[in-house]
């Protein structure tokens, strides 16, 4: 299996517009940051999560071809804004699986009215066959790829995670459920929300999302969804043997 960092940024994206903090002018390119989405390739199988506002550069820049399913964790802006620019993929491989939970589907119908009561003609649409999912509920696009959606809290927002075989992604949570906890055991590979250094109330921060891990023990840990308060090179140092700041374009293995 592969994983893939699309974006790795919070929802302004790094550089913030308007910002010349350290993080925002500098010169390191794993401090430039989409917004975040990961792309999971396994067994010729390619599954998407989150169509970010920033997906058409992203499939740009790393040469997406194809896809077999998205899968969204919530639908605040900077996860669900690029669904539009599934287009090109749907001109050629026609309609895509879209999955995520019954809240997020009220807002992806509301969003994106015009997909599912079209009133126009002309102009290509989106595709998609609606999936709705259950935490726990396990479901497998092939017979070697299960993925299971597990339930995390996003302030006060029930919020997606996804586990892939031994790979779990969970981004945009201040809270994991014990039940969560437990489902996410004997994992090789956890990437995991965590915007900042100091306390906030939607978002895991450093010491927080530590603890997480702890409790959990994955093999490796990637922390995303990174503000501009994080510089990669400086603040490495400030992690455990086992744990790294993920970036965009960073690719992991298992």
């Amino acid at each position: 299996m592969k994983l893939t960092f699309l974006g790795t940024g919070t929802s302004t994206g790094v550089p913030s517009i308007a910002c010349e903090c350290g993080t925002c002018i500098s010169e390191d390119p794993r401090d430039k940051r989409l917004r975040v989405s990961i792309l999971i390739e396994h067994d010729g199988q390619s599954v998407l999560v989150d169509t970010s506002s920033d997906f058409r550069q992203q499939a740009l820049r790393y040469g997406l071809k194809h896809l077999d399913a998205v899968l969204i964790t919530h639908c605040h802006a900077d996860h669900i804004f690029g669904l539009d620019d599934i287009r090109p993929l749907n001109f050629r491989h026609g309609a895509l699986g879209l999955y995520a939970n019954e809240r997020a589907w009220i807002d992806i119908r509301r969003i994106f009215k015009y997909i599912f009561e079209p009133s126009h003609f002309g102009g290509g649409l989106p595709q998609v066959i609606p999936h709705i999912v259950e935490p726990g509920a396990s479901f497998c696009l092939n017979k070697d790829l299960l993925i299971t959606p597990l339930e995390v809290i996003h302030g006060r927002l029930p919020v997606m995670a996804y586990r892939f075989n031994d790979f779990a992604y969970a981004t945009d949570l201040s809270e994991i459920p014990t039940e969560t906890i437990e489902r996410m055991r004997g994992l090789d590979v956890l990437v995991l929300d965590c915007l900042r250094f100091k306390e906030h109330p939607t978002h895991l921060w450093l010491d927080k999302a530590l603890e997480y891990i702890e409790k959990i023990k994955p093999r490796r840990a990637y922390l995303t969804h990174i503000a501009h308060d994080v510089m990669h090179e400086r603040d490495s140092a400030k992690l455990p043997s086992g744990v790294e700041w993920a970036y965009d374009g960073l690719e992991v293995e298992g």
